[in-house]
């Protein structure tokens, strides 16, 4: 069995067709929130955090030589809200930047 690579599909042709950002949100806490260590389970929340700040899911579809396929799901480069976000986050209200974010590690 070889690998032959993955294609970007559209998402209105997969089972994923009816998502929204709280189904995606779900989707990563219920395939990775239970991997041990902080900082996957910082990832979950920051995947999280940036699918409901509007950041776009892209779905592949893998492809080997013996007909197995499986969907990849990655997230697209953080939305401006998200940035935003998270630069309000790490702000006190002076102004200041006061707390830390972490972004975590992907499993």
């Amino acid at each position: 069995m070889s690998y032959l690579g993955e294609t970007i599909v559209d998402v209105k042709d997969t089972d994923f067709k009816n998502y929204k950002a709280a189904d995606w949100a779900m989707w990563f806490i219920e395939s990775y929130g239970q991997i041990d260590g902080t900082q996957h389970k910082q990832w979950v929340i920051d995947s999280v955090t940036r699918i409901l700040k509007g950041t776009k899911v892209i779905v592949s579809m893998a492809k080997w030589t013996d007909g197995q396929t499986e969907y990849r799901i990655i997230l697209d480069k953080p939305s401006t809200k998200y940035l935003k976000w998270v630069k309000e986050y790490k702000t006190d209200e002076n102004g200041d930047e006061a707390y830390g974010y972490e972004a975590g590690v992907a499993p």
